[in-house]
């Protein structure tokens, strides 16, 4: 029997705005999952960046 489909959920990177700016060497990314139906925009959220040490936001990238 085969598997059924997720839909419309679909998987997403997002990372993070603040460590460009900071000259920091590395990245702060994320994987996620979103249903491309309800948010047809790209996400945009507040996760911890373990190399700042603190809260950022981050951005679905392509």
């Amino acid at each position: 029997m085969a598997k059924k489909s997720k839909g419309d959920r679909v998987q997403v990177i997002l990372e993070c705005t603040e460590m460009k700016d900071s000259g920091l060497p590395g990245t702060s990314r994320y994987i996620t999952t979103k249903n491309k139906k309800n948010t047809p925009e790209r996400l945009e959220l507040k996760k911890y960046n373990p190399i700042l040490k603190r809260m950022t936001i981050h951005k679905e990238i392509k």
